[in-house]
């Protein structure tokens, strides 16, 4: 009997682009140009500036186009800069079942690999899809998920990755099977980089895991072997990381539909359990001509998760962007006082505002058990605004804008896109990026990375 690795890298070594349906090539192409805008705004951070120096001091050979700037670099070194400009900002695309991830963190991977490689450009979609597939997957496949036991999911990322990157090298399943085996069991993270005190960890670890699966593939395809029992074995995954895992959502049905179709992308530039109250926060207090001064106190009934993770004590003193996009005080506070939630509010001139940090006490965060209940299906929530004059305005959602269900519009979409270019790349670039992602399948791979950099 094969193991779960082998029968699932069978079915990636002979997944071709012509079995993909017209709506998944589609989906992929909005990842990709979703993960472009973010990859732009995370080219500025503090800590991208850190990472891509640190990587100019180790040297390498310049074999991969790094984003935002054009240099080169290593095919390990471009996976992991490149995706940390993709993840930086916490602004990429969300699913979220019984563990979240953020598939897109895998895309520069396969980037990468494919400059390397010499891969076709439907090679390229073709992994992308992989990606998405193995990812998902996996964060359906552990009951409760990883995070609740104490793990990050980017231990569950270097899996993807390896497979994907793997894919995208033209790897035989053999060696496929090899690369998860490298990738998944040399790589797991502590969960502490999303829990308390956040450090610039918070968005680095999933980059690592990319790199990690970068690597992997690299060492498969040179014929290093790893272990084909990684998922189902002694002291496997399931085995290390119990109690309850149905490992066969990993390989049931795969083919019949993808999952890349039920991802969500963000139409904020914070963690994914802040969507929904932001949202309902935003709409009342337009709706209804609300300023932060006139908020006596917002009550948000949310999941249990979100709660916990989002409203602890640090949450209600945020000092640095990674606490504050993870900190629903901050969020709603930020909202309450400029009317949107955008990547401009996490600078920390305007985290210590008086006028943001005002709001910060009024902010009551409750854990709801019917809404726990409810969850994957439904991302519920529920807010009320008590203003000073007596008044109170209360909103209910099921899901947050980006959602599946509530997708961003092509508007919302450009927007976000050309908020994230900023000045460094022109009207004229932008359109090139937008016209050549649509035709993905026909653009040689390394002709398109070289159009996701600045002008200057």
């Amino acid at each position: 009997m094969p193991t779960v690795s082998q029968e699932l890298a069978d079915f990636i070594a002979n997944t071709t682009f012509d079995q993909l349906p017209e709506d998944v090539v589609a989906a992929t192409k909005r990842f990709v140009y979703d993960s472009v805008g973010c990859a732009f705004g995370g080219v500025r951070t503090h800590d991208w500036g850190i990472a891509d120096k640190v990587d100019q001091d180790q040297g390498g050979n310049a074999q991969c186009t790094i984003l935002g700037t054009g240099r080169r670099a290593s095919v390990v070194s471009a996976s992991f800069i490149n995706a940390l400009a993709v993840r930086a900002l916490d602004y990429n695309d969300i699913y979220w079942k019984q563990d979240p991830s953020h598939p897109s963190d895998i895309i520069p991977g396969v980037w990468a690999c494919a400059e390397h490689a010499g891969a076709s450009a439907e090679d390229v979609i073709v992994a992308i899809v992989i990606a998405y597939e193995v990812e998902m997957r996996l964060c359906e496949a552990a009951f409760p998920g990883i995070r609740e036991r104490g793990w990050h999911h980017a231990t569950l990322t270097a899996f993807a990755a390896a497979a994907a990157c793997a894919k995208v090298m033209g790897l035989s399943a053999e060696k496929i099977a090899h690369a998860i085996g490298i990738a998944g069991s040399r790589h797991a993270t502590l969960g502490c980089v999303t829990a308390g005190k956040l450090t610039m960890m918070k968005n680095t670890v999933d980059p690592m895991a990319t790199q990690a699966g970068a690597w992997a593939a690299l060492l498969a395809a040179e014929g290093y072997e790893g272990p084909e029992h990684v998922f189902c074995g002694k002291e496997g995954l399931a085995d290390a990381y119990g109690p309850d895992w149905k490992l066969e959502i990993l390989t049931d049905g795969l083919g019949d539909s993808w999952r890349i179709l039920n991802c969500g992308m963000k139409a904020f530039p914070t963690e994914a359990l802040t969507h929904a109250p932001i949202s309902c926060v935003l709409e009342i207090c337009a709706g209804n001509g609300i300023a932060a001064e006139d908020v006596k106190e917002v009550r948000i009934q949310t999941l249990v998760k979100a709660a916990d993770i989002l409203s602890d004590p640090s949450k209600y003193d945020p000092r640095t962007r990674e606490t504050a996009d993870h900190s629903l005080p901050y969020c709603i506070a930020a909202a309450l006082a400029y009317g949107r939630v955008t990547p401009d509010l996490f600078d920390e001139a305007i985290i210590m505002e008086d006028r943001v940090r005002m709001s910060l006490p009024k902010i009551k965060v409750t854990a709801n058990m019917e809404f726990e209940a409810a969850f994957p299906g439904l991302q519920r929530c529920h807010v009320a605004v008590d203003t000073n004059d007596g008044k109170t305005y209360e909103k209910q959602v099921d899901y947050p804008i980006g959602d599946p269900r509530n997708p961003m519009s092509e508007e919302q979409m450009d927007a976000k896109f050309d908020a994230l270019c900023g000045d460094e790349v022109s009207s004229e670039r932008r359109a090139a990026i937008r016209d050549a992602i649509d035709r993905m399948e026909e653009v040689a791979p390394a002709e398109l990375i070289k159009l996701f950099t600045f002008d200057a």
